[in-house]
C-alpha cells in the first residue's frame, strides 16, 4: 500500500508574519527595552581614578558623579605630536577618539612679563593672536597676547604653577606647540567614605576654584555606568509623583464610563438605520481629525475669563462678571474641563470599535429576542453586550492606555496647575534634562497599562474563552 504523500508546506503565513514581527521588534520591543535600560542603568555616574594619566592604567578607586574633589595637580598628555619651530611632527599617541576630541593646543612662548623680566612658559593657543608665518604653511613663530592679562604656566595645564603674567597685546615668541589632553590628579571619597587618589581626564571634571593653596572641583560626569534602583526610588520619592498618579487614575475613572456610555448610545443610533444616520457618523467622527493639543486649546478657550462659557452666561444674564474657572484654587474645574475635552476628543474612537462589533451581531439573534418579547434593555443586556465582549476588550484596553498617556489636553488646559504621569515624564526629560527619570516614569506608565490590559483580558471573556 502506497503511503499518502505529504502536502507542500504553506510558507505564506510565515511571510505574512515577518513584517508584523519586524514591526513589533523595531517599534515596540526595542524602544521598550531602551526605556527599561534608561530606568535601571545610569550612564556616566561613576568616575574611575587611575594610577597614571593614561586610559589603560589600573583603577585606584571610583567616585560618584557630582562628588566634590581636590585637584592635586595636572599633566598634559600629548594626543598629537608637538609642532616644533622646525615644523617636524611625531606620530600621535593613541589615547582614543574621545581624548582627541577633548584635546587642546598649547603654545610654548617667550618674552617679557609685566615686571619686564624674561620668561618662558606655556599658555593655551587661544590666548595668542598669531602673526603670519614666515613661510606659507609653516609654523607660527610670533604673536601677541589676546585681551586681558594672562598667566603663563610651567607646563600645559590649567592648574600648573604660574611662572609669569603677561599683559594684553604683549609681543611674544612662539617657541613650540603641543596638543594635549589635560589629566588631573584627583583626591576624593568613594561611596563608602574611603579617600582615594588617582588620575582622571579633565573632560570629566569641573574646576570650582583655583585661588589659594587648594584647588577644588567636582565630578561633572563619569566614564562608566551602573545598574541601580536609584531612579525608581527617586521617582517614588518625587513630590509630584503622588499628585500625578492620583490625577491620572481619577481622570481614568471619570472619563472611561462616560465615554463608553456615550459611544454605545452613538453606536446604537448609527445601527438603527434612521434617516440621515450617515450624517451622524460624519459628525461623530469629527474629533478624530483633531490632535489632543488642539482639543486642549479649544476647550481652554471655552473656559477662559473671556471665553465662550462666560460670554454665554453673561449674555443670558446669569452672571454679572466673568468667572475664573481655570486656576490653582479651582482644581475641580480643571479636572472637569479635562474630562469634557477628553470625552469630546476620544469617544469617537470607542464608537468606531463598538460599531464594528455591532455589525458582527447576527440580525437573527435580535429578531428572535424581539419575537419573544424582549425589551430594548433586555436585548442590549442579554444579546448585544455578551456578543460585544471582544470589541469591548479592544476598546477598553486602547482607551485605558491612551488615558494613562493623556498629556496634551492637560498641558493646554491646566498648564502647571495640574499634573499627570505623562506630564512628569515630559518635565524630567525636557526641563530637567534627565532621561533616566523620564524613562522611570515612562516605564511606570507602561507597567500600569500592561496590568490593566491583563485585567481586561481576564475579566471580559467570551464563554469559549472562559471554558479554556
Amino acid at each position: 500500500m502506497t503511503p499518502p504523500r505529504r502536502g507542500k508546506t504553506n510558507l505564506t503565513p510565515y511571510f505574512l508574519l515577518l513584517p508584523s514581527t519586524l514591526f513589533l521588534i523595531l517599534f515596540f520591543a526595542w524602544p521598550m527595552f531602551q526605556t527599561m535600560v534608561l530606568a535601571f542603568r545610569g550612564e556616566g555616574v561613576i568616575l574611575n581614578l587611575r594610577e597614571a594619566p593614561e586610559n589603560g592604567a589600573a583603577v585606584t578607586g571610583q567616585i560618584r558623579q557630582s562628588a566634590q574633589v581636590i585637584l592635586l595637580g595636572n599633566r598634559g598628555i600629548p594626543v598629537a605630536a608637538p609642532a616644533a619651530v622646525s615644523g617636524e611632527e611625531e606620530a600621535p599617541s593613541e589615547t582614543g577618539e574621545e581624548a582627541a576630541s577633548a584635546a587642546e593646543p598649547w603654545y610654548l612662548i617667550r618674552g617679557l612679563d609685566m615686571a619686564n623680566q624674561a620668561f618662558e612658559g606655556w599658555v593655551p593657543a587661544s590666548y595668542i593672536r598669531e602673526d603670519e608665518p614666515e613661510t606659507e604653511g609653516g609654523p607660527f613663530t610670533s604673536g601677541s597676547v589676546r585681551r586681558r592679562d594672562r598667566d603663563v604656566r610651567s607646563e600645559p595645564g590649567p592648574i600648573s604653577p604660574v611662572v609669569a603674567q603677561v599683559a594684553q597685546d604683549t609681543a611674544v615668541e612662539i617657541a613650540g606647540q603641543r596638543t594635549v589632553e589635560i589629566w588631573y590628579e584627583v583626591q576624593g571619597q568613594t561611596d563608602s567614605g574611603e579617600t582615594v587618589t588617582g588620575w582622571a581626564p579633565s573632560r570629566y571634571l569641573e574646576v570650582l576654584s583655583t585661588g589659594g593653596e587648594q584647588v577644588t572641583g567636582f565630578v561633572n560626569r563619569g566614564d562608566s555606568g551602573e545598574w541601580t534602583l536609584r531612579y525608581i526610588e527617586r521617582m517614588f520619592a518625587d513630590r509630584e509623583f503622588i499628585p500625578a498618579l492620583i490625577t491620572t487614575l481619577l481622570l481614568i475613572v471619570l472619563i472611561l464610563p462616560i465615554q463608553f456610555l456615550l459611544a454605545f448610545i452613538m453606536a446604537l443610533l448609527l445601527q438603527s438605520r434612521l434617516r440621515g444616520n450617515t450624517l451622524f457618523l460624519y459628525v461623530f467622527s469629527i474629533p478624530l481629525a483633531t490632535s489632543d493639543l488642539a482639543v486642549g486649546i479649544i476647550w481652554f478657550s471655552v473656559f477662559t475669563q473671556s471665553g465662550f462659557l462666560n460670554s454665554l452666561l453673561q449674555g443670558l444674564g446669569l452672571i454679572t462678571s466673568p468667572i475664573v474657572y481655570l486656576s490653582v484654587e479651582s482644581k475641580h474645574f480643571m479636572i472637569l474641563a479635562v474630562v469634557l475635552a477628553e470625552v469630546w476628543r476620544a469617544t469617537s474612537i470607542v464608537m468606531v470599535i463598538i460599531v464594528s462589533g455591532l455589525q458582527a451581531v447576527p440580525e437573527s439573534y435580535l429578531e428572535a429576542a424581539e419575537l419573544f418579547g424582549a425589551s430594548l434593555w433586555q436585548r442590549v443586556r442579554y444579546v448585544i453586550l455578551p456578543l460585544l465582549k471582544p470589541s469591548l476588550q479592544v476598546a477598553l484596553i486602547l482607551r485605558t492606555i491612551l488615558a494613562f498617556q493623556v498629556f496634551g489636553v492637560v498641558l493646554a488646559i491646566a498648564g502647571r496647575g495640574m499634573t499627570v504621569l505623562a506630564n512628569e515624564a515630559y518635565r524630567w526629560y525636557v526641563e530637567f534634562r534627565n532621561p533616566n527619570m523620564a524613562a522611570a516614569y515612562s516605564g511606570f506608565i507602561l507597567l500600569l497599562s500592561m496590568i490593566t490590559a491583563i485585567f481586561y483580558l481576564r475579566s471580559i471573556r467570551t464563554q469559549e474563552e472562559a471554558r479554556e
